[in-house]
């Protein structure tokens, strides 16, 4: 398999294993503490390959997701293209961060997209969620360092195999 073959797969894999994450049900008792998987997967390939994943690729990701999991039609697209900006802006300085700084900016990234969510919900007239609703930015900070070490790892494997 070629070297960009075999990249492209890990690219689309991560993206649809991070959907079926996303869509997975859990006991109601777990579910406020579930990750925003696609988000994770998003801000890694923005960081490590942004000439891959710019803000329409987010947007598209977005409305794909919006649609498989039924929510408001672009809620998703919006907080995806909100994080890819940020992610994809400050690129630089994300990339060369320690693992445990990178989940520190995640957080905040994080946050920011429930805020995002706050708002667009709130536009289309939903009540305030419950506290619940603020725990998944920091399930998904501490799933971070798997993710990125994960992900870094399967990129190391194939290109030790070029």
């Amino acid at each position: 398999m070629s070297r960009l073959r075999a990249r492209s797969w890990l690219f689309a894999g991560s993206i649809a294993c991070a959907f079926l994450l996303q869509l997975m049900p859990l006991p109601p008792l777990v579910e406020p503490f579930k990750p925003y998987w696609i988000g994770l997967v998003l801000v890694y390939w923005a960081i490590e390959t942004p000439e891959r994943v710019g803000l329409g690729f987010a947007f598209l990701l977005g409305v794909a997701a919006d649609l498989l999991v039924g929510e408001l039609l672009g809620e998703q697209a919006l907080r995806l293209l909100v994080i890819a900006f940020i992610v994809l802006r400050f690129r630089a300085r994300l990339r060369f961060f320690p693992v445990w700084q990178q989940s520190l900016a995640l957080l905040a990234l994080l946050l920011n997209d429930r805020i995002v969510m706050l708002m667009a919900r709130g536009f289309s007239g939903e009540p305030m969620p419950p506290v619940s609703f603020w725990f998944a930015p920091l399930t998904g900070t501490l799933a971070w360092p798997f993710v990125f070490l994960l992900f870094d790892d399967l990129r190391a494997r194939l290109r030790a195999h070029e």
